[in-house]
């Protein structure tokens, strides 16, 4: 629920936030700037980016706005441009599900043979 868009959740909902939210004013903050980020990333905006890590390093996402921190070319790389590696990591894993299913049962032509079946 604090993942989601607050106008998408129902009566129930809602009032459960706002009792979680009485009791524990610090996951209010975490919640507000979690929203914030995720509309950063789905309007594609970087421009909001730097306002957002000042004020999530003194929050309980500081060790995540640090990580972001670490990396901000690629983060601002990945908010501003189309592209994605999305297909790429789908057969990366379908890959390695097939490796892990066939682990200590058969050797490499095995393997390339069912990688080549499924493909």
């Amino acid at each position: 629920m604090l993942s989601r868009d607050p106008a998408t959740l129902d009566k129930d909902e809602s009032a459960f936030l706002t009792h979680l939210f009485a009791i524990e004013p610090k996951l209010s903050e975490v919640a507000a700037l979690g929203h914030r980020f995720a509309e950063m990333i789905r309007n594609g905006q970087d421009d909001n980016l730097d306002p957002w890590l000042a004020d999530a390093a003194f929050s309980d996402l500081g060790s995540f706005a640090v990580g972001i921190g670490r990396d901000l070319d690629a983060v601002r790389a990945s908010m501003t441009h189309p592209w994605s590696t999305s297909p790429v990591e789908g057969q990366i894993n379908r890959l390695k599900v097939i490796k892990r299913q066939m682990y200590g049962r058969a050797h490499y032509p095995l393997l390339k043979q069912r990688v080549l079946a499924a493909a």
